[in-house]
């Protein structure tokens, strides 16, 4: 149960409070104690929203297109939550470009939330925290939920399994196309975006990931649970030319996924890993504070000595958790 403050924030939520919302999303970014019970209240309403990830190189127009596809939504009187991963500042440990102030067209629509989260050095931690707040914004009634990520490191590319259409965006001169392949974005990518396609190159960088999307499309070794051969979009996001195409992208991805039950078998083995994932962490800081607490402290300098095998120490220490080791792990 969480405590009457935290409740109160819940419940002014769910009622439409954007300040609690904020409120609640700093306890998610912290892990604060309350995260286990906000999360179960919240638990219940926290599938609507559909989730699109944006990611590419820094420098290849993120920012511009989530404001234009926000714009987009808008219109249509659709509610928007954005979700941008910023750097950690060296000082503050906060997001550098704070509530991204690219978007502040946006601030003052009700039917807009906008946030940045920073890395803070943080992989695993980041992206449970980037689900966490998906779902707090979507059980606060937001339709869709844009992710921005800062780059196509490994970070980004975990983060992007969290949406439902992920949108890579690249310009002419971010560098060869083989590139994007090596970082795994083929894999990741549902759309492919060349932004600010004015500019020298951009037909080549098209014409290269046609043939590489073709490519993986035909290949026997991709696996496939849709009927989808990524489509490659040119665009001047600035000057608002191409995001409409973008957007009929995504829905035409959402309608494939659910014409075929993907979309509900993904979500499905989203939420079993990410259990999966939490039992790990429970699992190792219940370790972590054995460890912290000295009681394992022996065993550990008894391996540190070589006076004992590592396996042995560690089924003592699976045995002071309550846990069996697999069979077959030990000599």
């Amino acid at each position: 149960m969480a405590d009457p403050k935290t409740e109160s924030l819940i419940e002014r939520m769910l009622a439409g409070d954007r300040l609690a919302l904020a409120r609640l999303i700093t306890q998610v970014e912290n892990r604060t104690d309350a995260v286990p019970a906000i999360m179960r209240a919240v638990y219940p309403r926290a599938h609507g929203a559909y989730v699109a990830g944006v990611t590419g190189p820094p420098g290849a127009g993120k920012s511009t297109v989530v404001d234009r596809l926000t714009a987009l939504l808008r219109a249509e009187d659709q509610t928007v939550g954005v979700v941008a991963v910023d750097p950690s500042s060296p000082f503050t440990g906060g997001a550098v470009l704070g509530d991204r102030i690219r978007m502040q067209a946006h601030a003052l629509d009700a039917g807009v939330f906008i946030r940045s989260m920073a890395t803070r050095g943080s992989l695993g931690g980041l992206a449970r925290a980037t689900g966490d707040v998906i779902k707090l914004l979507a059980a606060a009634g937001y339709a869709w939920v844009l992710i921005e990520t800062v780059g196509v490191g490994q970070t980004e590319l975990d983060i992007m399994k969290l949406a439902d259409t992920t949108v890579v965006v690249l310009v002419p001169e971010s560098g060869d196309a083989i590139q994007t392949m090596k970082a795994g974005l083929m894999e990741a990518a549902d759309v492919f975006l060349v932004n600010k396609a004015d500019r020298p190159g951009a037909p080549a960088l098209m014409a290269e990931l046609k043939f590489a999307a073709h490519l993986h499309y035909t290949s026997a070794a991709s696996p496939k649970d849709i009927d989808w051969e990524i489509p490659v979009l040119s665009a001047e996001a600035q000057n608002n030319v191409g995001v409409k195409e973008l957007l009929a992208e995504i829905r035409r991805h959402r309608a494939t996924l659910e014409a075929a039950g993907a979309l509900a078998a993904r979500r499905r083995a989203r939420r079993g890993e990410e259990l999966k994932s939490l039992l790990l962490d429970e699992f190792r800081a219940a370790l972590e504070t054995r460890l912290a607490s000295g009681e394992l402290a022996q065993a550990c300098q008894e391996v540190m000595d070589g006076h004992l095998d590592p396996y042995s120490a560690a089924r003592e220490a699976l045995a002071l958790l309550g846990l069996r080791a697999r069979p077959g792990a030990q000599p």
